[in-house]
């Protein structure tokens, strides 16, 4: 691995700011400073400013969201779901599937790509459950419907075949594999209904805890990690 690379991933430097400490003089490689940053580390010993880097372990979170909040790692409008983590945790972490802002529930939080990957896309199958409420009563007939997939306005294909359990005359538990932009809203608006909150209880095998209140986080098991 390239050493700005390493300085990056196991600091809170950017690769930018690592190039910097570079030219500043303040790296170490086996206690002789180094300038350069593609100098190859494998198992040398790095210090900055004295202080010696060691190999950070990946960081994989399970966090309850509030609604206001956005799931984003870019400088748009609104306060992030980062904002909720210590501020030295934050460099190269993203969200693991998306959640509207006013939508509440379950979110996981990665630097891993490849993790993140099986957490999100459809062709691996994994379901997330939401619990809808809808401005008008639900039907049965909703089940099936939901089950042979909804065409979503602006879109080619049915959506995958859902799970719809009616709890209430206005409350509803989804789970689907998919990700679309809004999908679950969708999916209610192509029945003529419209939801009125939406609360994401699990992915996977994983759910909010009881003891997991609004705005808290933790980190994941090594068992949990293993889910995916």
């Amino acid at each position: 691995m390239r050493l700005d690379r390493f300085l990056s991933e196991n600091t809170n430097m950017s690769r930018k700011e690592a190039k910097r400490a570079l030219h500043r003089e303040s790296i170490t490689v086996d206690m002789q400073v180094v300038k350069k940053g593609d100098v190859k580390i494998i198992d040398q010993q790095v210090h900055y400013e004295g202080v010696l880097v060691t190999i950070r372990k990946p960081v994989f979170i399970m966090l309850h969201k509030p609604a206001g909040y956005i799931c984003s790692t870019v400088d748009d409008d609104g306060i992030s779901v980062l904002d909720l983590l210590p501020e030295e945790m934050r460099h190269g972490l993203h969200i693991a599937g998306r959640l509207d802002k006013d939508t509440t529930g379950l979110v996981l939080i990665t630097e891993d790509g490849q993790w993140s990957h099986r957490v999100t896309s459809p062709n691996k199958e994994c379901y997330k459950t939401y619990l809808v409420e809808v401005e008008l009563p639900l039907e049965q007939q909703l089940i099936e419907q939901f089950k042979a997939g909804i065409q979503l306005e602006n879109e080619n294909k049915l959506t995958k075949p859902a799970q719809l359990e009616i709890v209430t005359e206005k409350t509803a538990r989804l789970k689907i594999c998919e990700g679309k932009y809004h999908q679950v809203k969708r999916m209610f608006a192509a029945v003529d209904n419209r939801v009125a909150s939406l609360h994401r209880e699990s992915v996977g095998p994983l759910s909010i805890e009881d003891s997991l209140a609004s705005g808290q986080w933790r980190d994941l098991t090594e068992q949990e990690i293993q889910y995916f």
